[in-house]
């Protein structure tokens, strides 16, 4: 999954269906993510996903009141539409995108 960083988040999320996974290297659950998303970004052709270093970016971050990570917003058509923090399962994070397809 490509990492998007502030220079290119609005053009990134602008248009569709965009999960984007805010994220840290050192992050024992967001290692535990990545599996997740990159298998449902192969089976979900309507959205793009796409991952944020909150190490690398850390005022992009703080613009979407990111605390906690792994944190993933849902996006459609450059608005915000859905949060979640922590784990998710597959199953969930699958029915949270796809209602929104």
């Amino acid at each position: 999954m490509e990492i998007i960083t502030e220079k290119n988040f609005k053009e990134k999320t602008a248009k569709g269906v965009i999960l984007v996974d805010f994220f840290a290297n050192w992050c024992g659950p967001c290692r535990m993510m990545t599996p997740i998303l990159e298998e449902l970004a192969t089976k979900i052709p309507g959205a793009s996903f796409y991952k944020v270093d909150v190490d690398e970016d850390e005022k992009l971050a703080r613009s979407f009141g990111i605390l906690s990570i792994p944190t993933m917003i849902l996006f459609v058509d450059g608005k915000q539409v859905e949060k979640h923090i922590g784990l998710i399962s597959k199953t969930d994070l699958k029915d949270m995108i796809e209602k929104h397809i």
